[in-house]
């Protein structure tokens, strides 16, 4: 048994992967992904499927989002990093150790400060994002996709979809640039 650096390549690995597909009824399996849980349903799901790459057999550990949620996070960071200017000692909760302290004063201050940055650069379209596929040969297992699509959610169909156009090499990607608000999503 020849021993791989990157499992995702591994012959073993690739028909175990088709195996557990074939199970499912779908090209593709769903990977279990507790970063992904606090995300809203449908908006981002990280899934595994075979492919060939220059040849090769392999895994490909893919996570499909929507164009919606990639500039909604592009928003946040970029309002945070501005916040954090006016506010250094302000941490977004996502990121907080556990012992962390910060007055409620100004932690109040800081949040209504990063509410109207994210207002202004949604008014202002200052973030446009458009679909792309992004390929990451250094990944730890098989060849990571990140893959960003114009849906207002990601099912099966749309993950099908993708897959069979991506293996075929008939993929087009929308080149549109959007931007979204907050108030689009209430």
């Amino acid at each position: 048994m020849a021993n791989y650096k990157n499992e995702g390549f591994d012959p073993e690995e690739i028909s175990a992967l088709k195996d557990e597909c074939q199970q499912e009824g779908k090209s593709f399996v769903y990977v279990e992904d507790d970063d992904l849980d606090t995300l809203d349903e449908g908006e981002c799901v990280h899934i595994q499927f075979p492919g060939q790459y220059q040849g090769q057999e392999v895994i490909f550990d893919t996570l499909v989002y929507t164009l919606r949620l990639h500039h909604s996070s592009l928003v946040y960071e970029m309002a945070v990093e501005q916040v954090r200017k006016t506010y250094p000692e302000y941490v977004p909760p996502e990121e907080r150790k556990p012992n962390f302290k910060i007055s409620p004063e100004l932690e109040e201050e800081a949040e209504t400060a990063l509410t109207e940055l994210i207002d202004e650069i949604e008014e202002t379209e200052t973030v446009k994002v458009q679909e792309h596929v992004d390929v990451d040969m250094e990944s730890d297992y098989g060849i990571a996709l990140d893959v960003c699509l114009n849906v207002d959610e990601v099912t099966d169909e749309v993950i099908e979809d993708f897959i069979k156009n991506f293996k075929a090499n008939t993929l087009s990607l929308d080149t549109t640039l959007y931007s979204f608000t907050s108030e689009e999503e209430n």
